[in-house]
């Protein structure tokens, strides 16, 4: 087997891993999860490619790449949930995929190292596992970033093609979100360049051609379908979204500071570090710096800072956001170890311990992630001192690998144990409880057993989060008693515990029968007679 084999074998091997395995493992969770897969199931339905919808309403809030992809998904596979988180998990796996051939072509030698710390990092593991429209803005994004900076390097026109291309997609992902950062990261590069020629060059029209033919007809078919989209997704969720705080997700200022040293886990030592370097070797260098292989580390800086900071001066903030940011922190590392295995390949002592700890620290939530779900705390008890006992071994074993004589050489190596084993104790321990307590999947089971028909189902005093899950596990629009929709049709109801006093005075004169709970999510089921029906039990 010839090396460049080897390397994609194991390059599939730990995409399959990290980002594939454990996908049905425990259902939709959240609110956004449940309503995305819903609407790409009712595109599917009605054959539309067009027009998003969710219970048969316009839902305009996305543009469609995911929903698309998710349509594909559920035609191979069928309506699952774990169909529905394909879409991020096969984007993932395309940003892994462009890292190793963008340093292959560039920078031979690290590029398989630069992939798999990629594949390794929190922010793309986590939402490789989310049906969300996160995942497919971040693999567009990053991709168009190494399409422009390889093109940068080369000067052959198609990378430059490619760029317009995955900003095009990119636009479909999210919106005009993704030109813009794109944008702002090649002007500050041209800055820092002193090169006006290369914001002229990059200013192609065949590639805005390209962009625009990618991106404008679902937009423009949109728009006229839906008059209102410009409206809605324009307007309100892009401008309104970042200048205030109009859908309750205000967060301070350095709300992503602790949001991407997280997301850069298990690297965020050494990406702290490389950032650094590349600073000060900037501002030593200013004048010589594009000389140099410094170029790449000052673009890849950019492209890691700009979405953080822009994205924490919108007024609305969720973790997702600057996932588009998150892969060049891997590439900066990959070009901090390419610096100094000149050094023998070792770094300062205390940078491989801090990251020997950090690396191996989440074993321990992971071993008790069971515990952390029910009990939003770590135990203290022998739980506890067992997995920290197991992640104090492996740190110290991370580094002192990495005082060795190969030092960083091995760093991706030794790194990849811990991840590995956390991906695996999540999945594998926390599966089952995260499915129990977060997930409406078995709420719809057990209410379909209680059932002798099919009948509507109704939510009275339940979060977003059961009411946007059972809609798509049930795929029924799900009415809310507190907004006036009760049906007048005999249906089933799900509340909190100790509601049964409202839900009488909501039905009425109609018959409510107590059919069971489900305790895990604290909730109880009532049928529910239509308006012809007795008086209550």
């Amino acid at each position: 087997m010839t090396q460049r084999a080897r390397e994609w074998l194991l390059l599939i091997g730990f995409c399959v891993f990290l980002f594939f395995y454990g996908l049905g493992q425990f259902g939709l969770i959240g609110a956004d999860e449940p309503r995305y897969a819903q609407v790409a199931r009712e595109m599917l339905q009605r054959h539309d490619w067009i027009t998003p919808t969710l219970g048969g309403r316009a839902w305009l809030e996305k543009p469609p790449l995911y929903y698309w992809q998710a349509m594909v998904a559920y035609r191979i596979f069928g309506v699952r949930d774990w169909a529905a988180r394909l879409p991020s998990a096969f984007d993932a796996s395309l940003v892994v995929l462009g890292v190793y051939l963008f340093l292959r072509r560039l920078q031979p030698g690290f590029h398989l190292d630069a992939a798999l710390m990629t594949a390794s990092v929190a922010g793309l593991v986590g939402f490789a596992h989310s049906a969300s429209t996160d995942m497919p803005l971040a693999a567009m994004f990053s991709l168009a970033m190494l399409a422009w900076y390889t093109w940068w390097e080369t000067s052959q026109k198609r990378y430059l093609g490619c760029f317009y291309f995955f900003v095009g997609l990119a636009v479909l992902a999210k919106g005009p979100v993704a030109p813009f950062l794109a944008g702002v990261v090649i002007v500050l590069f041209a800055l820092a360049a002193k090169s006006k020629e290369m914001l002229l060059r990059t200013l192609w029209l065949p590639g805005v051609l390209l962009l625009c033919l990618v991106a404008l007809p679902w937009y423009v078919a949109i728009q006229l379908r839906q008059p209102e989209f410009f409206r809605v997704f324009i307007l309100e969720h892009n401008l309104a979204r970042f200048g205030s705080n109009l859908y309750h997700h205000e967060q301070p200022f350095w709300y992503y500071v602790p949001v991407a040293l997280l997301a850069l886990v298990p690297w965020t030592v050494f990406v702290v570090a490389a950032l650094y370097e590349t600073v000060r070797a900037w501002w030593a260098e200013r004048a010589r710096l594009f000389e140099s292989d410094d170029a790449l580390n000052v673009f890849l800086a950019l492209w890691l800072v700009v979405p953080i900071l822009f994205f924490s001066l919108s007024h609305s903030k969720l973790p997702g956001y600057i996932l588009p940011a998150v892969a060049a922190g891997p590439l900066l590392v990959a070009q901090y170890v390419a610096r100094h295995t000149g050094d023998h390949g070792r770094s300062p002592v205390f940078l491989n311990t801090l990251h020997a700890l950090i690396a191996a620290a989440p074993l321990v939530p992971a071993l008790n992630i069971a515990y952390l779900v029910l009990q939003h705390r770590l135990p203290w008890g022998r739980g506890t001192i067992v997995a920290s006992a197991i992640a104090l071994a492996l740190a110290v074993g991370i580094a002192v690998t990495l005082a060795g004589k190969l030092g960083l050489r091995l760093l991706y190596f030794v790194t990849l144990i811990p991840v590995v084993l956390t991906v695996a104790a999540l999945i594998r321990i926390g599966s089952p409880v995260v499915d129990q307590t977060l997930s409406a999947r078995p709420v719809a089971s057990q209410l379909a057993e209680m059932e002798l028909k099919p009948l509507p189902i109704a939510v009275l005093g339940a979060t977003r989060e059961t009411e946007f899950g059972l809609a798509f596990y049930r795929n029924q629009v799900v009415s809310r008693y507190g907004m006036q929709q009760v049906p007048t049709s005999e249906h089933l109801l799900v509340a909190p515990e100790g509601a049964r006093n409202a839900i009488v005075q909501f039905a009425g004169g109609r018959r409510v029968s107590f059919l069971g709970n489900f305790a895990p999510q604290g909730l109880d089921f009532y049928w529910v007679a239509g308006e012809t029906g007795a008086s209550n039990n």
